[in-house]
């Protein structure tokens, strides 16, 4: 089972010129992947993909297609788009394999600090501290 914030959705846009029949395709084609979901975008050759992180990335479902023949765009603002998207599935991936923090160790270490005495350790009786 996946969790909801592994879910990611990103529209693609393939290469001008795309047909119907050719974004059709390319969406059953990514479907097959377990753990993608895709269907074509309310325009001509935009693909709108649901994937889960644990199971792919962006830039891994682009390769599939460019393998399949299918061709992105490559304007300058749709490969920004997907570079940053790369970019945060790369991220997102890293931090999921991060453990997590220990607190506890921290805590035993605080605890320490605390108990041990230190070079300016003040000798005023606790009434006179409160009382200044």
């Amino acid at each position: 089972m996946t969790d909801l914030n592994d879910i990611r959705q990103r529209d693609l846009a393939l290469a001008p010129g795309t047909t119907a029949e050719q974004t059709a395709r390319a969406a059953a084609l990514l479907d097959e992947l377990p753990g993608v979901s895709s269907m074509p975008g309310p325009e001509d050759g935009t693909l709108h993909v649901r994937y889960a992180l644990s199971s792919c990335t962006l830039a891994e479902l682009e390769a599939l297609l460019a393998a399949h023949g299918i061709d992105l765009d490559q304007r300058t603002s749709q490969k920004l788009k997907r570079t940053v998207a790369h970019y945060a599935d790369d991220v997102e991936r890293d931090n999921l394999d991060l453990p997590e923090h220990n607190v506890k160790t921290r805590d035993v270490y605080a605890t320490l600090w605390t108990r041990h005495p230190h070079g300016d350790h003040d000798d005023t009786p606790d009434e006179l501290r409160r009382y200044l």
